[in-house]
């Protein structure tokens, strides 16, 4: 999957990976007051308004500076319109990062989460030189677990009930891939 870095922004065939502004406040609230996103997300208030949209955008800076998590608001290419986000939280002692991310219901099924996570794991292994890549999902949510497979990941394991989410004990399913896994994909799609 072919993307470009360009100013703090990944860009891919149909998307733009670039920093969130306090601008995105409104409509990231829109798309995550949403009950269905909710239960797909571990740390997801809800309701979800624009002043916890506001407070997390105002960490993101802060934390990118210091290396310690890059996160990207994923937008239409062309039209420029918030489909959701794509993270990452790092350990860079140990060369490493967990993925995260979520779109709005809206942009479900379309292959942008996909997308998107080929844009950052290129990022991480090219730009950042990690040596390895995780995520997880919630067994409830095996869509997720797709968008992981198709960009190369493997299923590493599955902790059982192991996180409490709306009163229901969730699975986490992890997934991760190595940097020479992943360079071995991206001769094999040239």
């Amino acid at each position: 999957m072919h993307s470009e870095t360009n100013h703090g922004c990944l860009t891919t065939e149909r998307l733009v990976l670039r920093p969130f502004t306090q601008d995105d406040a409104p409509e990231v609230a829109r798309l995550c007051k949403n009950e269905r996103l909710n239960r797909r997300e571990l740390l997801l208030p809800y309701p979800y308004e624009e002043t916890d949209a506001r407070a997390w955008i105002g960490t993101h800076a802060e934390r990118a500076a210091m290396g310690r998590a890059y996160t990207f608001a994923v937008t239409g290419r062309t039209v420029g319109t918030l489909y959701g986000c794509m993270g990452l939280e790092c350990d860079a002692t140990n060369r490493r990062a967990e993925a995260g991310y979520w779109f709005g219901e809206p942009y479900w099924g379309r292959g942008y989460a996909t997308e998107a996570l080929g844009a950052l794991l290129a990022f991480a292994f090219t730009t950042l030189k990690l040596h390895r890549v995780t995520a997880k999902h919630f067994g409830s949510n095996p869509a997720s677990g797709r968008v992981m497979e198709k960009n190369g990941m493997r299923l590493e394991g599955t902790l059982r009930e192991h996180i409490l989410k709306n009163g229901v004990f969730e699975d986490a399913v992890c997934y991760g891939i190595l940097k020479s896994e992943w360079l071995l994909q991206e001769k094999r799609a040239r």
